[in-house]
Formats: structure tokens, C-alpha cells, sequence
């Protein structure tokens, strides 16, 4: 499947502001499945660009903007050409847990065996877990287990934009049993670290398709989960729409969490209040898109005035957290 992705990130101050420093993690990534085709990254105002492979092996860009401006335009625009995975099997053996339990498995996936930010225990997971019987499902052969558990979570959360933040913990959505694929990614990952099967976060995008049930935001980001086991690697599964990965999804990054892997993520100089716009299309051939319907627009929470008038570069972190840590849908 070749599919177009156009991604607009755009920010207005009331102020100019000084300086902005960002770094942005939407590069497709180039794997065995997924044919990096071409990226391109504009800004506006224009900077010079670098790039980096972090921890992870992600693409990350970071530039500076080092001059006043009262707006920055960020728009990443891709083409990808996307395999189905290869088939899985009915279901594995009962020794598959014991291989989990291998020293060496363990110490090659430490970081996506241990909490982390967003994706860690909770009273309040652990209610939900008993609430729906979760640990019973290891009772299953391993893949078995997961492919259970991914359904579980999609019956038992609603899907609704706003109920969370970005930087919500995973009690917000086990409290309200609603939330974006941000929040189920989360619940999944800490699950599946719980069993002793290792897990990451994997932030990128998806073609959506109403006709498969996808009740993703087809104008945002997404997320979902990918999970280790040594007899057929590391595999995908999307429990925000109750779906292996599939050829319809384009994997950017992978990291412990959300916070590993934001879309952008950076800070500036100045006190002004701003707005922020975002904007994704994912599409299988190229059409015009109109700009005034492309940005969807959301306002930077107000602080009190005396936070307002803070000076430094807490204050300045603070702003661009809201800013930058766009939530994924």
C-alpha cells in the first residue's frame, strides 16, 4: 500500500517570541514492511535542520529558531510504501512463557520490561486487571493472551478526544473508561510488562478506514503497541481499534512511552500566550487539501497572572509542554 501523509504543526503567539528550539520525531521509519519513499520537513520561519538516531534507532530533526517570530509552521510531508505482516500462527506453545523468562530476553528488552513514565503499575490498574479477570488470560499460550487482552481493552474503553491530557497518567482513562489510543497504548504496555512480556510504544500513523470499524481520528496521530515474543519477534497490536498492525499502519518511532517519542517536543523564549493547530492527512493518493479545514485548532491552557509573569526557563519549559506533546488520537 504506498500512502501519502501530510503532518502541519503550527503554533501562534500574541507575542513575538525570541527563540524556539524543537525537535520532532515524524520520519516513517525503514524497516522490512514499511519503504521509506521520500520526507521532506518545511519551516516557517526557515532554519537550518539537523538530525540525530536516538537511543531507539528513531529519526529525530531538532532545529533554532534563533530570531523573534509570532508563529511557527512545522509540516512533514511522506511517502510510504507499506507490507502486511507476515501471518501469525493459530497460537503458540505453553513454552513460550518460559522462553519469556529467559536472562538473556530479559537483558536484551530491559527498557521495554521495566515501568516507565506513562506505561506503570497503578492501585488503579491493578483493580481494573481484577475487575476483568485479566491475569486468568495466562492461563492462553502467550500470543493467545494478547490477542484476548487487545480486545478486552478495546470493549471495555470508549473512545473520546479531550477526556485526557498528553501528559495524563494511566488512572485518568481507567477512571473515566474513556480516552484516545495514547491512553489504551499505555494500559497495554503496562499489562503486558506485568506478564513479563516486553512492550513498547510506537507513535506514528493510520490509514483509516471506517469499514474495518476504526474509530481513530483520522486527522491525528497514532499509537500502538508492539510486543516481543521469541518465537515470531516483535508484532503489532492497536488496541484502540481492536486490530493487529497492519499494512494500514506507519510506524515513526518506538520508545518506552509517549514521552520517549512525542511528535515534537521542545522550548522557547518568551512570555506569550499561543494557540496551537494540527493537522494530519494519511492518504493513498495525492489531492488538494484545503488549509482552513486541514488545522484544527486548540488553545494553550491559561495559567494565573502571576504565572504569566514568570521569567526563565521553567516558565518557558512549562509552555512549550502543553505546546509540543501533542495528544495522539
Amino acid at each position: 500500500m504506498l500512502l501519502e501523509i501530510r503532518h502541519v504543526t503550527q503554533y501562534r503567539y500574541a507575542f513575538p517570541v525570541r527563540e524556539s528550539v524543537m525537535e520532532v520525531w515524524m520520519q516513517p521509519q525503514k524497516s522490512a514492511r514499511q519503504r521509506l519513499v521520500s520526507f521532506d520537513l518545511d519551516l516557517d520561519p526557515p532554519a537550518q535542520v539537523f538530525s540525530y538516531a536516538d537511543s531507539f534507532g528513531n529519526a529525530v530533526y531538532h532545529f533554532d529558531v534563533p530570531q523573534p517570530h509570532d508563529s511557527l509552521t512545522i509540516t512533514a510531508r511522506s511517502a510510504v510504501e507499506t507490507q502486511a505482516p507476515s501471518p501469525l500462527p493459530d497460537r503458540l506453545d505453553q513454552g513460550e512463557w518460559d522462553r519469556l523468562r529467559s536472562e538473556f530476553l530479559r537483558g536484551e528488552n530491559f527498557d521495554f520490561l521495566h515501568p516507565h513514565g506513562f506505561a506503570r503499575e497503578s492501585e488503579a490498574l491493578r483493580q481494573y486487571m481484577a475487575d476483568h479477570d485479566i491475569d486468568a488470560l495466562r492461563g492462553r499460550d502467550p500470543l493467545s493472551a494478547l490477542q484476548a487482552l487487545n480486545e478486552t481493552l478495546y470493549a471495555s474503553f470508549g473512545y473520546e478526544a479531550g477526556v485526557t491530557r498528553a501528559d495524563s497518567p494511566i488512572d485518568d482513562v481507567l477512571r473515566a473508561r474513556k480516552g484516545v489510543c495514547q491512553d489504551f497504548a499505555h494500559v497495554m504496555i503496562a499489562i503486558c510488562r506485568s506478564w513479563g512480556v516486553p512492550a513498547r510504544y510506537v507513535s506514528g500513523y493510520l490509514f483509516t478506514d471506517r469499514k474495518h470499524g476504526d474509530r481513530s481520528d483520522p486527522d491525528a496521530t497514532h499509537a500502538w503497541v508492539e510486543v516481543f515474543l521469541p518465537s515470531v519477534r516483535w508484532i503489532g497490536f492497536d488496541p484502540t481499534n481492536n486490530t493487529p498492525a497492519t499494512e494500514r499502519h506507519v510506524a515513526c518511532a518506538v520508545g518506552r512511552d509517549y514521552s520517549d517519542v512525542p511528535p515534537s517536543r521542545g522550548v522557547y523564549k518568551g512570555e506569550a500566550e499561543s494557540q496551537l493547530a494540527v493537522g494530519v492527512s494519511v492518504r493513498k493518493a495525492r489531492a488538494a487539501i484545503s488549509e482552513p479545514e486541514f488545522l484544527r485548532v486548540s488553545s494553550t491552557p491559561r495559567g494565573g497572572q502571576s504565572a504569566r509573569r514568570m521569567h526563565g526557563a521553567a516558565y518557558q519549559h512549562q509552555q512549550r509542554l502543553h505546546q509540543m506533546q501533542q495528544q495522539q488520537q
